[in-house]
């Protein structure tokens, strides 16, 4: 007789913007959020340090498969660093590596070191990072005493704005719009070294990634607290749709017969498409995932959802 496998939660979709509390991890806010939707599936879409506060996308069941584009989507951040203090992760939780006085920084060479910093630029990615060397991550051969070379990535700093500067405390607060792969920490310890004096961030906030805003967050507390008086239900109209994610993609829709050989993985032929690129793929005005513009101008699938 066959077996099947029991459902270990509920099938929804969509994603829930957490407002990550600081010293808790990523995976380990997801994990309490699934339990709180008992949800069967759900994938954050890019870690924030434990350090760091603020938006978080958790993506539930077929939303999941659109994780990858907010991973891959801009961020705008808030940070305050201290100046005189360097560690080895870059941040207020790592070792002392060195003091050097700030005295003598003011406004003006804030201003224009940063100027090095916007635009295209090469970053080297810290040692406390989670990308990985022969399969283990870096902050794992930090821990242990280790450092690898790592080559410099390209990424783009597209705002870098000094939002105050407090010469008597050291510390100055800045925002910064980035693309994917940027790290804050690594901005701060290279400013702190151009200026002389090392920095750290004590305080990091990401106000955005990709669609989604700080105004949209939600922290675990006040699920918990929706659940308890609501139930399911209450915590379940703060579920945005999928489609959220990639709304900067071009929108096609289908009649339900074009959609069907789409969804059979049969590229189509349909008027007034992009010359190129993806596209978010739509029956009859139901988001059914994404596609892709092939070279004779016919429409692919790439990213489908179940249905």
């Amino acid at each position: 007789m066959a077996q099947y496998r029991r459902k270990r939660g509920r099938d929804i979709s969509g994603i829930v913007v957490l407002d990550k509390a600081t010293g808790a991890s990523s995976n380990g806010c997801l994990q309490e959020v699934k339990r709180l939707f008992e949800a069967e599936k759900a994938g954050h879409t890019g870690a924030l340090d434990p350090l760091a506060t603020g938006v978080l996308p958790l993506c539930f069941g077929e939303a999941t498969k659109v994780s990858q584009f907010l991973l891959d989507s801009d961020k705008r951040y808030r940070t305050v660093l201290q100046l005189g203090v360097r560690t080895d992760t870059a941040d207020i939780e790592g070792a002392v590596i060195s003091e050097r006085s700030p005295e003598g920084i003011s406004e003006e060479m804030i201003l224009a070191a940063l100027e090095s910093f916007k635009g295209d630029i090469e970053q080297t990615p810290p040692m406390y990072s989670a990308l990985k060397h022969k399969g283990q991550p870096l902050y794992k051969l930090a821990r242990a005493g280790k450092e690898v070379e790592r080559k410099a990535r390209p990424v783009t700093v597209y705002e870098l704005t000094l939002i105050a500067f407090d010469k008597a405390a050291a510390t100055l607060e800045l925002e910064i719009f980035c693309s994917k792969g940027t790290y804050i920490r690594t901005i701060g310890d290279d400013l702190g070294e151009m200026l002389g004096c090392g920095a750290n961030v004590i305080a990091l906030r990401r106000l955005q990634a990709g669609a989604f805003i700080e105004a949209q967050c939600v922290s675990i507390e006040r699920l918990r607290a929706l659940k308890e008086e609501g139930g399911l239900e209450a915590i379940d109209a703060l579920i945005s749709p999928a489609d959220i994610a990639v709304q900067s993609l071009p929108e096609v829709n289908l009649p339900a017969a074009t959609a069907a050989f789409v969804k059979q993985g049969q590229a189509v032929i349909v008027r007034h498409l992009p010359v190129s690129g993806l596209v978010r793929l739509y029956e009859e005005k139901r988001f059914i995932g994404i596609g892709t513009i092939l070279d004779d101008g016919r429409v692919a699938p790439k990213r489908l959802f179940a249905t």
